[in-house]
């Protein structure tokens, strides 16, 4: 089992860009909790179902496992709860550390967050420029939340 610790912010300026190349990601939600989400992801040519149970604010108890893309696809299409959402994700090294960059499209579009995964919730970590405001305890801002309220629909 892995557990993810996570934090995320809204993106304040477009200086992230700079060299930044992304990832055309499609998920959906086949339940929804609480307490546990199961996903199917799509992108890069491969695809994840991907089961979360929170466990604390910022941590989830979390499984992933490869699936075949042509039944993601279907799973997509016919079995999903909510919008689908459509995302590009980019992957950028700040100070020693990863952080996901998500441009939302779709019902989403307008909306840019970054994420940074942590080894636990008290570890120090140095913001880059472009993140603004720190959203990781406003559930809206969670894709799940996003699949049933779109952004557009604020």
């Amino acid at each position: 089992m892995g557990r993810e610790i996570e934090r995320k912010f809204l993106v304040r300026d477009e200086s992230w860009r700079q060299g930044a190349q992304g990832v055309h990601c499609r998920q959906g939600y086949l339940a929804v909790g609480p307490p546990v989400a199961v996903r199917v992801r799509i992108a890069d040519g491969r695809a994840i179902l991907n089961m979360k149970k929170k466990i604390a604010d910022i941590a989830r108890d979390e499984f992933e496992y490869a699936i075949p893309v042509e039944e993601a696809e279907e799973i997509l299409a016919r079995l999903c709860d909510g919008h689908v959402i459509e995302k590009m994700r980019y992957r950028i090294v700040f100070d020693g550390m990863t952080w996901e960059v998500d441009e939302f499209g779709d019902v989403n579009q307008g909306l840019v967050v970054a994420e940074i995964e942590l080894d636990d919730e008290d570890q120090a970590f140095e913001k880059p420029p472009w993140v603004g405001e720190e959203v990781s305890y406003d559930a809206r801002y969670l894709n799940l939340s996003l699949s049933r309220h779109p952004y557009t629909e604020w």
